[in-house]
């Protein structure tokens, strides 16, 4: 388990992050979304043990962080713009990872690059931005640690490669101990990978929640009722966080359990009602609009 507690850091006069408090379980796959310059890459390397808080503390399996190398060796550090050493390939780099992570499957390692279409032999300076991405990720997998903190790991990778890293992501998951932390700006990459996702805005977190906990809570219902004074009478005793209406057609978004919610809709005098599936997105949306924020401008610009 990954704790943070209170962790601030200062560059100056700019407080990147912002007395951060988050627990990271095992055996789940974390989102951490915000926009740039909101602090995602701070507060990774502050968990990564690569900075030092000005306050607060990053723990790592009850282990401070920083300046333990006990620590350290369960965590691997994907930067957004990975570092490799100059003039090197990736047959260099995979000596090197060997001789830092004692678990480093050397054999996979070269599985991977084959899969990835990535030449071992070739100079790494000339490979693309998406190239050097893969190598990171295939290098983060095979060093093998229980965690692995990705700072916009899927940005520069093609659809399918996006897939077939999430893919592999579920499968070492499925395998080992094995907890992916992926900070991205964009709410629909991490859609379909995330287990529980935290919102970080102007370097302090503003929601940190389940993302089965909040799908189960919220629901999102088309209807159209046979006459308003119905419409009035139901509307009155649901939990609506927001409305819109087309025509007759009405759009809800509403708090609540989908079986509570279906059963008031079957009674009342629907000539149509379907509980649809929210995004990632209205639902963050819907959950930070209720605490006053407009998330829309935070995420979405």
């Amino acid at each position: 388990m990954i704790e943070l507690k209170e962790l601030t850091k200062t560059f100056g006069e700019t407080e990147a992050v912002r007395r951060v408090s988050v627990t990271i379980r095992e055996g789940a796959v974390f989102g951490l979304i915000g926009t740039n310059g909101a602090g995602k890459s701070t507060l990774l390397r502050l968990t990564a043990g690569i900075l030092k808080p000005d306050a607060g503390l990053a723990l790592v399996d009850n282990m401070p962080v920083y300046d333990n190398v006990h620590a350290k060796a369960r965590l691997f550090f994907i930067a957004d713009e990975p570092y490799f050493f100059a003039a090197a390939a990736p047959r260099d780099m995979e000596r090197y990872y060997s001789s830092v992570y004692r678990e480093f499957d050397r054999e996979r390692f070269y599985l991977y690059l084959a899969s990835f279409g990535l030449d071992g032999r070739r100079r790494i300076s000339t490979f693309s931005k998406g190239m050097k991405k893969q190598l990171s990720i295939i290098a983060g997998l095979c060093a093998r640690t229980r965690y692995l903190l990705c700072d916009e790991t899927f940005d520069g990778l093609d659809p399918v490669m996006r897939q077939g890293v999430k893919s592999i992501f579920a499968r070492e998951m499925q395998e080992r101990e094995f907890t992916p932390v992926i900070a991205s700006h964009n709410l629909r990459e991490l859609e379909d990978i995330c287990d529980h996702v935290g919102l970080l805005h102007q370097g302090g977190v503003l929601l940190s929640r389940d993302l089965e906990e909040m799908k189960c809570n919220i629901q999102k219902v088309q209807c159209v009722f046979a006459d308003r004074e119905e419409e009035t009478r139901l509307l009155k005793r649901l939990r609506i966080v927001k409305s819109e209406r087309r025509g007759s057609l009405l759009t809800l978004t509403l708090r609540g359990q989908r079986e509570e919610i279906i059963a008031m809709f079957a009674a009342a005098d629907c000539l149509f009602y379907e509980v649809l599936p929210l995004s990632l997105e209205e639902i963050f949306i819907s959950e930070t609009e209720v605490e006053g924020y407009d998330v829309k401008k935070i995420i979405l610009g």
